[in-house]
């Protein structure tokens, strides 16, 4: 699961055009180093008050613990099957980074702020972006290889 909201802190995966079928990776920065938390594709879009009608039991559990959230605004949960656990220990190299592209309306664009290999600043990565297809496909490779299971078939 995956929480949304209204605000820049927590923002909306429906308004950033967020579909069933899509994946999302999650990611965090760390002294100049770009993080993969993980991976979901995404099943199901569904509104915090209506999640614990398509969870699975085990699943319902787990979201009371989130119900702080609540609070902070969380309107929307994506739903999916298992996908990457969350992790810590995938870093995206530098070379990676350095070609890591995300597409909209208006074009493509690099990953800002890159130097050496390096992420000088994070403020590039606020938000909810759509990866271009190669970069996709290496981000995904790179899960794949670093997760427990160490290439586990399509999610």
């Amino acid at each position: 699961m995956l929480f949304g909201g209204p605000h820049q802190s927590l923002p909306s995966f429906q308004r950033a055009g967020v579909q069933p079928g899509d994946r999302i990776y999650p990611v965090r920065v760390h002294r100049t180093r770009l993080h993969v938390l993980g991976m979901l594709e995404v099943a199901h879009i569904v509104p915090y008050e209506d999640v614990g009608s398509v969870l699975p039991d085990d699943d319902y559990v787990k979201l009371l613990d989130w119900r702080p959230l609540k609070a902070g605004c969380v309107t929307e949960v994506l739903v999916g099957p298992p996908g990457a656990p969350l992790t810590f220990g995938t870093v995206v190299p530098g070379d990676l980074l350095e070609r890591l592209t995300f597409t909209s309306r208006r074009g493509e664009r690099l990953l800002k702020y890159v130097e050496d290999g390096r992420l000088i600043r994070s403020v590039s990565l606020q938000g909810i972006y759509r990866l271009a297809a190669d970069s996709a496909e290496e981000l995904d490779q790179l899960v794949r290889r670093d997760g427990p299971t160490g290439g586990a078939d399509d999610v």
